[in-house]
């Protein structure tokens, strides 16, 4: 008994250094080329990156709560001033109007329900791109080049696999067909998208007239076609999904009922503490007011998560990532020192 107790006591002292010494932060990373594990120490420590955090405006919710949480604040600093004045304001009963375990329960369920949709969106790019990459390598190892212009066509279609992911984000954003499809697409495809409202659908359809084309002339099997058809159709289930989020807000009803409820409670909030608070009543109310607030807030800015606010998801990175991933695919299949390269390496490097 007495040596367990020693070993839990072990135990707690480390995780206390570990605790103590946590400013200077290390990441782990994994080194694929030696197969061993590197410590690699942090540039800025801890400290600074959360106070650095802390004060940072630019994707927190203080633009958005801020005149609310004054407004509540002055109001709290009217009730100090009448009760300076002697009238009977402080009614410390009025905390039982509003329960704040029921308050703090719907803006949790609020939050909650606002980063499910938030969530469930990064769920659908992220499989988006895992399908693009999967559709692009079987369509280059499943489409063979048997006449002169066969690898250009190949080329184009797998050009169009960058051109649904951004065609996608504008779709979601309600954007017509920009210069950043211009690169992807023919000049021809490019002048019929700008007539389209549902351009990933359009260019699911070129993708597919090109797989039918190669079907029709024998290049692909019924297999092969049916296999690349569930990842263009797992394509469009995304779309589908995403579309959802978008078209579905969270019922208005609940979402007007929260906000009059926050504001009533920040309300009453001075008249129960201005007796024992007296001056100091609006700092109270200001802060009480900027944290539920800012708690529905998040809500707002999360709910949805495809548009250009700090909050939203990173979709034009995400799209960027398909195009340097399609490019450096393509570049590499057409590079013959590179094929070479990567032949030579499979054949020294045989498993014995």
């Amino acid at each position: 008994m007495l040596r367990k107790w020693l070993d839990a006591y072990k135990i707690i002292g480390c995780a206390f250094d570990f605790i103590k010494n946590f400013n200077d932060l290390v990441f782990v990373t994994f080194n694929l080329e030696i197969g061993n594990f590197m410590v690699k120490k942090a540039k800025t420590p801890v400290r600074k990156i959360w106070l650095k955090e802390i004060f940072r405006l630019r994707g927190s919710v203080i633009p958005g709560v801020l005149e609310r949480s004054l407004f509540c604040g002055l109001f709290g600093v009217l009730i100090s001033l009448l009760d300076f004045k002697e009238l009977p304001v402080a009614q410390p009963m009025l905390g039982s109007v509003i329960p704040s375990i029921v308050l703090g329960l719907l803006l949790v369920f609020r939050t909650n329900t606002a980063y499910e949709r938030f969530w469930e969106g990064r769920k659908l790019w992220g499989s988006t791109v895992n399908t693009i990459r999967n559709l692009a390598w079987k369509i280059w190892v499943a489409v063979d080049e048997v006449e002169s212009g066969d690898k250009e066509r190949k080329i184009a279609a797998l050009r169009l696999l960058p051109a649904f992911a951004i065609a996608k984000k504008l779709y979601l954003r309600y954007e017509p067909a920009s210069e950043e499809l211009k690169p992807w697409v023919s000049p021809a495809q490019y002048s019929n998208l700008q007539n389209i409202q549902n351009m990933p659908l359009e260019i699911s359809r070129l993708l597919g007239d090109y797989l039918q084309q190669e079907y029709k002339r024998g290049i692909l099997t019924n297999y092969q076609l049916a296999s690349i058809h569930t990842l263009m159709n797992n394509l469009m289930d995304n779309v589908g999904g995403c579309e959802r989020i978008l078209k579905t807000p969270i019922p208005p009803a609940y979402v007007i009922h929260l906000n009059q409820l926050v504001l009533i409670y920040c309300l009453i909030l001075p008249f129960q503490f201005v007796q024992d608070l007296g001056w100091w009543t609006g700092i109270f109310v200001a802060l009480v007011s900027f944290a539920l607030f800012g708690i529905e807030e998040i809500g707002v800015e999360i709910e949805n998560p495809f548009g250009y606010d700090h909050n939203d998801l990173p979709l034009d990175k995400i799209c960027q990532t398909i195009q340097n991933n399609i490019e450096e695919f393509i570049a590499f299949q057409t590079n013959p020192d590179s094929r070479e390269k990567q032949i030579n390496f499979s054949y020294t490097n045989q498993d014995v």
